[in-house]
């Protein structure tokens, strides 16, 4: 789940833990000269007969029924930095076609979900479908480079390994586009810290601009089904499609909020959800920023008590000043952004975009140390390879749509925050629960994207319904800054599934190298074995 940076729109949700992935499960980034590696007996749930699946609803029997055409990869890479991963002949890639309605599944408007799949070389289960977050990350991407780790640990064996991207997003049609790529570049200059009438007025009207190109250039059509509400039927399709009867599924950070949706939606076609990094779906959209922003503040905290103990820290030697010192370097770019050696300039905003991905996993730590000892020496470079990471914006300046369709998507998954006095509350509020990101120069009450949205949101806030749901596994990690322990432990309860605590600081865990937890969360979705109760793991430090 991206975090939601209260700059010139709002970021709610997260993905990837850093860099696409801003899932984030691990991931492996070279930045300048560092390379950076991100990246008993159980009670078993049982392999024995389970319910039939329910009969595909007949008003959608184009689409449940349609023949999938598969074919080479290399035209679905959502990025350049993709191409040469999905040009290997052991992937191959498909879209399967769903209504852009499903109220109106006849009115012949369609849209098209693209698919990658790695065959499973051994005795097959059926598919593991992966999201890797977001909202708005690509799973063909998320898979194409998982595909390696997880054909050595079991899964690729027993399962078709399938990405998906959300519709809206990556290689799948039609594309959620608000922003040109020099738009881009000029929107992440912009620095919004002025609390006055004035101030507040500039950053809506940010804001409104950011809403009529959305509109303009995807179409209200398009924004109006684009939320978990829509995706999680498109899964239930892709199941179909593909011929299996139950959904196999792992979903990592806002991915698990399409697990959840999935779970209401169509309970009786579960076979394994392993949900990690955890959304609650009870939770407003003022609080679960709250709570975001105070998980952050931990994982700053969490890197700020590292850095003071060792030599050349910027932070000084004190964790308990580290805060304000951290202010220091940063808030005078404000008014005058660090030079980069490619010509631009790192703002204030894109510094803290940089800090917030290299907090995602604490591999990440000695860079952020690098990136923040540049900053106060008038460099920007780290920093903004860092903020380019998250955006994904690649060397030659392309990007990705993954934070505009993150916009999108958000701006449909709960209401929006129109009243001024709320916009208030919330950046007043995250200014108290993570002051490593305030200003210093008073909360801006600006609504954001969302408030001047052209549809109306199609999910909310509650506690989801689940009867007659299999055992699902949930994991939390307990120093996760993008989706903080709490919600994993909640969500956990709200599905009756089972916990797994992994002690560390990042954000996601499974499926990604721990012997630990791979193995407890591995056997439940190969054998269905659920972990045993109050299963605990813990990271290896970094």
């Amino acid at each position: 789940m991206l975090p939601r940076l209260l700059r010139r729109r709002a970021h709610r949700r997260e993905t990837p833990a850093p860099a696409r992935r801003r899932t984030r499960p691990a991931a492996l980034a070279v930045l300048g000269a560092a390379t950076l590696v991100l990246v008993g007996a159980c009670a078993g749930a049982g392999t024995g007969d389970q319910p039939q699946a329910a009969q595909n609803p007949p008003e959608l029997a184009q689409f449940y029924d349609q023949q999938l055409q598969w074919g080479p990869c290399n035209d679905y890479a959502p990025t350049a930095d993709d191409a040469q991963t999905y040009a290997d002949p052991q992937f191959d890639c498909t879209r399967v076609t769903v209504p852009q309605d499903y109220a109106r599944p006849g009115d012949g408007k369609t849209m098209q979900i693209a698919l990658l799949r790695k065959k499973a070389t051994g005795a097959k289960i059926g598919s593991l479908f992966a999201d890797p977050g977001g909202p708005g990350a690509s799973g063909t991407s998320f898979v194409a480079r998982q595909a390696a780790t997880w054909a050595t640990n079991g899964l690729g064996d027993r399962f078709d390994l399938v990405g998906f991207d959300p519709r809206g997003t990556g290689a799948s049609r039609p594309r959620i586009q608000c922003l040109t790529d020099a738009e881009n570049d000029e929107e992440r200059t912009k620095v919004f810290a002025d609390p006055s009438p004035a101030g507040v007025a500039a950053a809506e009207a940010d804001s409104r601009q950011f809403a009529e190109r959305c509109t303009q250039r995807t179409g209200a059509d398009v924004l109006a089904n684009v939320g978990t509400r829509d995706v999680a039927k498109d899964m239930d399709v892709m199941r179909a499609a593909v011929g299996d009867q139950k959904m196999t599924y792992a979903g990592f950070s806002y991915g698990t909020e399409l697990g959840t949706a999935y779970a209401e939606a169509f309970p009786q076609n579960v076979r394994a959800l392993l949900l990690d990094g955890a959304i609650d779906p009870t939770q407003s959209t003022i609080d679960s920023t709250v709570k975001q922003n105070a998980g952050f503040q931990l994982a700053f905290d969490n890197f700020a008590e590292d850095c003071t103990s060792r030599p050349g820290c910027p932070l000084g030697t004190d964790p308990a000043t580290a805060t304000q010192a951290f202010q220091t370097v940063m808030r005078p770019l404000i008014d005058t952004p660090a030079k980069v050696s490619d010509g631009r300039v790192l703002s204030f905003s894109d510094a803290q975009t940089g800090v917030s991905q290299a907090l995602y996993v604490s591999q990440l730590w000695p860079a952020l140390q690098q990136g923040i000892s540049q900053v106060a020496n008038g460099n920007g470079d780290l920093l903004m390879r860092l903020a380019d990471l998250y955006h994904e914006r690649d060397d030659q300046g392309r990007y990705s749509n993954m934070l505009q369709a993150f916009q999108a998507i958000s701006c449909v998954n709960q209401p929006a925050l129109k009243e001024p006095s709320e916009a208030l509350e919330l950046a007043t509020r995250v200014d108290e629960a993570a002051p490593f990101r305030s200003t210093g120069r008073g909360p801006v009450g600006a609504r954001d994207a969302c408030a001047f949205w052209p549809v109306p949101p199609t999910s909310e806030p509650h506690t989801p319904q689940v009867d007659g749901l299999p055992p699902v596994v949930v994991v939390s990690v307990t120093g996760d800054p993008a989706t903080p322990y709490q919600a994993g432990v909640d969500l956990a309860q709200q599905l009756n599934g089972s916990l797994i605590t992994v002690n560390g600081n990042q954000h996601t865990a499974s499926l990604q190298g721990d012997a630990c937890t791979d193995t407890l969360a591995i056997d439940y979705l190969v054998n269905l074995t659920l972990p045993p109760q109050g299963a605990k793991c813990t990271l290896a430090p970094s």
